[in-house]
């Protein structure tokens, strides 16, 4: 089978590029389970020393793969998912996200579990869990350390998209530049973050995680188990159902003249 994802190393940098544009890069289990096994052999490459993770066009994520979870009754059931996040978050080596498209749900889980996010300034993003019934819990072990605090609770509560800039402004995004400076920025990111010494940028990571690293994995998975029970909910199996049949969901008030 191809994979949907890629793994390429090239002057002390791994690129790992998501590359499932049928789906928009959705979350399902081969595209988490190729990339659990890319940011392993990333990270266990002595000659590694930046981890950049980008997409194929259009979008960088689109989260969940709803045709997965609409037949799952159990979305927790092999899903690699939180330790994705975990391994990004802990890496000794620095990560920078890529972003030319717009991010959903769990694709602002890799976004924000990244040391770096650079995005083109037409990239949108949406915390659209809550509109399918469903939570952002496991999402929300790294996201938080990144929001301001009402920014979070507006988004996480609407579901409402917003833009790049808005992104940058509450601490989602490094950088929001044009798309054809997209690359440049992030080598430039590449080539500053390779000036470090190895072990100071370890350290300076653990430095800056003010202690989250030791309790994320117990995080995650708390946050896992609260995740499948929605998915596996008579509440978002509704909302997963009217979202592929483009319709609203049931709890929905009807709006009168």
């Amino acid at each position: 089978m191809t994979e949907l994802v890629h793994l390429d190393t090239a002057s002390g940098t791994a690129t790992i590029t998501l590359n499932s544009p049928h789906n928009r890069n959705a979350l399902s289990r081969r595209l988490r389970t190729d990339l659990a096994a890319h940011l392993a052999t990333a990270l266990a490459d002595p000659a590694v020393r930046i981890v950049v993770l980008t997409h194929a066009d259009p979008v960088f994520c689109a989260g969940a793969d709803l045709k997965e979870a609409a037949a799952c009754s159990d979305e927790e059931d092999a899903n690699p998912f939180p330790a994705i996040l975990e391994t990004l978050w802990t890496s000794p080596k620095p990560v920078v996200a890529r972003l030319a498209g717009p991010a959903r749900a769990g694709g602002l889980g890799l976004v924000a579990a990244s040391d770096l996010a650079i995005a083109v300034e037409t990239a949108t993003f949406a915390f659209s869990e809550v509109r399918i019934g469903v939570v952002p819990a496991v999402i929300s072990v790294p996201v938080l350390a990144r929001l301001a605090p009402r920014a979070a609770q507006a988004l996480f509560l609407t579901g409402a998209t917003f833009d790049a800039i808005r992104a940058a402004e509450i601490g989602l995004l490094t950088e929001v530049v044009p798309a054809d400076h997209l690359d440049a920025a992030v080598a430039a990111h590449v080539d500053a973050l390779a000036l470090g010494a190895p072990q100071a940028l370890a350290a300076t990571k653990e430095l800056l995680s003010g202690g989250s690293a030791k309790t994320l994995a117990a995080d995650l998975a708390a946050m896992g188990e609260l995740s499948a029970r929605h998915f596996a909910s008579a509440e978002g199996q509704e909302g997963i159902t009217a979202f592929r049949e483009k319709r609203h969901a049931a709890w929905v008030p009807e709006r009168t003249a």
